[in-house]
């Protein structure tokens, strides 16, 4: 079960660094699964090898292929979703058809971030044009541009201001068709509500009469002139969301939903263990029984029925053997992960290095320190949970096949797909509908490989949707990690050195933002227990829980609110003002905490935004349970697209933050899971949330940055620096109040 990336894949490498859109944003070491080997390749059957090979002699090479030999390549899988050219065309990014309806194309998801709906908002802003006569085709390799994925909050970031200028080289097209027709100067012509119009002869034409719906084959000039964020009427407005209606009254379909006719539903063979081998299986009993389809094939079994009930009985009917090592509990978890890297301190294992600074002297600072802080902190694994557990429709036709799936990653999936089946990337089509969340956990979707091999079997289109069980299990976790801080501060506040390591969870957001003259950080591997990957916010939550409660214990060593210890050593400007709005909101340096209830603050920034939290807890005893009262989040990330969904996104980041600093950790034993259901892995619930307020600081004059992932940062922290008042207690591990309680 273990996936320990292969060691011809450093992440400095990367494919993913220099594809299109993906330039600016480095891939951290955390993504894993973006760097596993295939679960599957499935062995070629005798036709499907004469198909590719043709008559005669063959002689075959395997090799395993580094990421170089990757890049760009295709046939037989090649690129793994990493590669493809940006299309210049037009065309290939918007049509207008001759009713004036105007369909743009994206790779991106939608997964409940409501990026439909603002990227519908961009494009009707540039066109003119009302947001509801633009249609979004989302995430279909056979109809939409190459994308990586919808990851690293960078679909505002890259596809936003790509669409602008998408949509205002139409706008420019259509100007020219206008006073084509009209013989008018161009200069007299106005676009509006999705009409060109020449006011002196009242002439006015939709945007179909004048494409006839036309493929619009202009080039995309560099240099297209899109609205500044000051003049936007239609972005930055809170439209409601793009398909609402249709979610709320159940009309919407997701991939569990997809039923095609004659359609059969699949069951697959999972080992007892994480990490064991199949020894023996016996499929004679399953192969017995009317409308099944049993597949054996290398360490996969699966089954395929006309109904889910047949299909468990089917699978119930296998008999297999099982061989499983000795395998790491979660008690011993954290000195595994560290006691191999602490040694060398060099950022050994995979992605050693990335993200690692050092400036100064910090042996220098250290010494000249009037107070010192030295602590370790300790971050579990979690699950991501999300709403729709995986889920694929698998269907072959004429050599080709189509899946319909949930992924943040459609061609990246369709690599996967084509590697397992020995395919041209074009002979495999993905098609992910609107997906019930994903939170980084469904970038691998092996229910889509695993559906594929039995549709293929069966002859008929297959469904299979994991169980919940299933995808606690299978699926990967946010990686658990130890974090070694040691740092420095005068006697005024003055931050002197900083020594930061982080073991196994990641490098995202690890550089500190205060002004430190002496100070080192690192991320160093190792070799982790489980399947670990990307995680909403990636290693950042980690990494901020460790600097923000390390930073409110240096300020009560020199006796400083925390605040003002914060401030005095920052010298962002964007840093300081969400702290400020977050402070000013909360009402941060009034009346004191009540016996029994504590104030914390924390900030930081990821992926171009920036947070700041504070946070109200009320405790009934010592040692009792932990309430937490309020949240109050600043946030702020360039300019806003939609203010009423930023919100949302804000607050739905905030409650999910609250199960990983309380409750959520995945625990193990001997290669079982022990939290393998929602009745033994505690997620927020109602009771649990508390008063959340939100305060958006609008940046008209910076670039928008993505939402989805900054706002959860800082809730840890926040709160672990609020128990920290209520009760003297620090709480260096996450999750911090496992069965409610604050204990020592």
């Amino acid at each position: 079960m273990t996936r320990t990336p292969r060691a011809d894949s450093p992440l400095a490498d990367s494919p993913l660094a220099d594809s299109p859109l993906e330039d600016d944003f480095p891939l951290e070491p955390e993504r894993y699964e973006l760097f596993e080997a295939p679960r599957y390749r499935f062995d070629l059957d005798r036709r499907d090898f004469l198909k590719i090979a043709g008559g005669g002699i063959v002689v075959c090479l395997f090799w395993t292929e580094a990421p170089a030999q990757e890049r760009g390549r295709r046939g037989f899988g090649g690129g793994r979703g990493f590669g493809g050219a940006v299309p210049q065309e037009l065309g290939a990014w918007l049509h207008v058809d001759e009713t004036g309806q105007v369909t743009v194309y994206t790779g991106k998801v939608e997964i409940g971030q409501n990026i439909r709906t603002s990227l519908s908002q961009v494009v009707a802003e540039e066109l003119r044009s009302p947001v509801e006569a633009v249609r979004l085709v989302m995430a279909d390799t056979d109809r939409v541009p190459f994308d990586a994925g919808t990851f690293g909050s960078g679909t505002t970031p890259r596809m936003a201001p790509q669409l602008r200028r998408v949509a205002a080289a139409a706008r420019e097209l259509l100007l020219d068709l206008a006073a084509e027709k009209t013989q008018a100067d161009r200069a007299t012509l106005t676009v509006a509500d999705g009409r060109v119009t020449h006011a002196a002869t009242k002439q006015s034409f939709s945007f179909g009469e004048l494409t006839h719906g036309r493929k619009l084959t202009k080039a995309i000039a560099a240099d297209v002139a899109v609205t500044p964020a000051a003049e936007w009427k239609i972005a930055s407005t809170s439209v409601p969301k793009v398909d609402g209606r249709a979610i709320v009254t159940g009309k919407h379909q997701y991939a569990s939903d997809v039923k095609l006719p004659g359609m059969l539903y699949a069951k697959v063979l999972r080992a007892p263990t994480l990490n064991a081998k199949l020894a023996s299986v016996d499929v004679k009993a399953a192969e017995a029984l009317p409308e099944v389809t049993v597949v054996h094939d290398g360490e996969f079994v699966g089954v395929a029925a006309s109904s889910e009930s047949r299909a468990e009985q089917a699978l119930a009917a296998i008999r297999a053997e099982w061989t499983s090592p000795p395998q790491a509990s979660d008690k011993t978890l954290f000195a595994d992960l560290s006691k191999e890297s602490r040694g060398a301190r060099g950022g050994g294992g995979f992605g050693g290095g990335r993200g690692n600074q050092e400036q100064g002297s910090v042996e220098k600072g250290l010494a000249e320190a009037d107070h010192r802080v030295k602590a370790t902190y300790t971050v579990a694994y979690i699950a991501h949970c999300p709403l729709e557990p995986r889920a694929a429709v698998a269907q072959w036709q004429e050599g080709k096949l189509t899946v319909w799936t949930g992924t943040q990653r459609p061609f990246g999936v369709r690599s996967d797909l084509a590697r397992a089946f020995a395919l041209q990337d074009d002979r495999v089509r993905v098609i992910v509908p609107d997906t019930g969340s994903g939170y980084g956990g469904k970038h691998q979707v092996e229910a889509a490989v695993e559906a594929a091999r039995l549709a293929k079997a069966a002859g008929k289109p297959v469904k299979l949707v994991w169980t919940r069980e299933e995808e606690f299990t299978w699926a990967y976790f946010r990686p658990a990690g130890v974090i070694d801080v040691e740092a420095g501060t005068a006697q005024d506040g003055t931050l002197t050195a900083w020594d930061f390591h982080n073991y196994n969870s990641g490098a995202s957001a690890i550089r500190p933002l205060y002004e430190i003259a002496n100070q080192r950080s690192a991320f160093h591997g190792s070799d982790a227990p489980l399947r670990q990957g990307s995680y909403r916010a990636l290693a950042a939550t980690a990494n901020h829980f460790a600097r923000e409660c390390h930073i409110d214990d240096l300020a009560r060593e020199v006796k400083l609110d925390p605040l003002a210890f914060r401030l005095k050593n920052l010298a962002d400007g964007r840093l300081r003002a969400v702290l400020e709005a977050a402070a000013a909101k909360f009402g941060w340096g009034g009346a004191k905490p009540a016996a029994g209830r504590g104030f914390g603050i924390a900030g930081g920034s990821e992926k171009r935004s920036y947070v700041a939290t504070c946070a109200e807890v009320a405790i009934d005893k010592p040692g009792g349970k932990l309430r937490v009262v309020r949240l109050v989040t600043a946030f702020e990330c360039g300019a806003v697209l939609n203010p009423d969904h930023l919100k949302s996104q804000v607050e739905g980041a905030v409650v999910m933050g609250l199960g990983g600093a309380l409750f959520e950790a995945i625990r193990f034993e001997d290669g079982k899971l022990l939290t393998a259901a929602f009745s033994d892995y505690r997620v927020p619930r109602f009771r649990d949330v508390p008063q959340l307020e939100t305060v958006l600081l609008d940046r008209k004059d910076l670039p928008s940055a993505g939402a989805g992932e900054t706002p959860i940062v800082c809730v840890a922290p926040a709160i672990g620096n609020a128990i920290l008042q209520a009760t003297g207690v620090r709480l260096r591990s996450l999750p911090m109040a496992p069965d409610g309680a604050v204990r020592a």
